[in-house]
C-alpha cells in the first residue's frame, strides 16, 4: 500500500470531532485511518435506492389519500343532493348550504 502523504481538510462541529475522536481511540487507529476506512465503505448508490423506494412508496400513498379525499367528497355532494331533495328540493347554495 502506498504511504498517505495526501491532506484532506474535513470540517465538523465540535461535537462531531468529538465523537470522531473518541471513535478512533476506542478503535485504537489514528483519525486519518478511522476516516478513510468510512470514506471506502460508504455506498450511496443503497442508500439512494433506498431513499428513492420510500420516496415512491409516498407518492403512492399520497394517490391514494387524494383519491380516497375526492371518493369522500363525492360521497357527501350526493349525501347532499339526496338531503336536499327530501327536504323538498330546495337545493343549496354556492357555499352547499341550503337554499333559502
Amino acid at each position: 500500500m502506498a504511504a498517505a502523504v495526501e491532506r484532506i481538510v474535513v470540517q465538523a462541529t465540535p461535537q462531531d470531532k468529538q465523537a470522531i475522536v473518541a471513535k478512533a481511540r476506542k478503535l485504537e487507529i489514528p483519525i486519518s485511518e478511522l476516516m478513510r476506512r468510512a470514506a471506502f465503505a460508504y455506498e450511496p448508490a443503497q442508500t439512494d435506492a433506498e431513499l428513492a423506494a420510500l420516496a415512491d412508496a409516498a407518492r403512492r400513498a399520497a394517490d391514494r389519500a387524494c383519491q380516497a379525499i375526492d371518493d369522500a367528497l363525492d360521497f357527501i355532494a350526493e349525501s347532499n343532493r339526496r338531503i336536499a331533495a327530501m327536504e323538498g328540493g330546495g337545493g343549496q347554495d354556492s357555499t352547499g348550504r341550503p337554499a333559502g
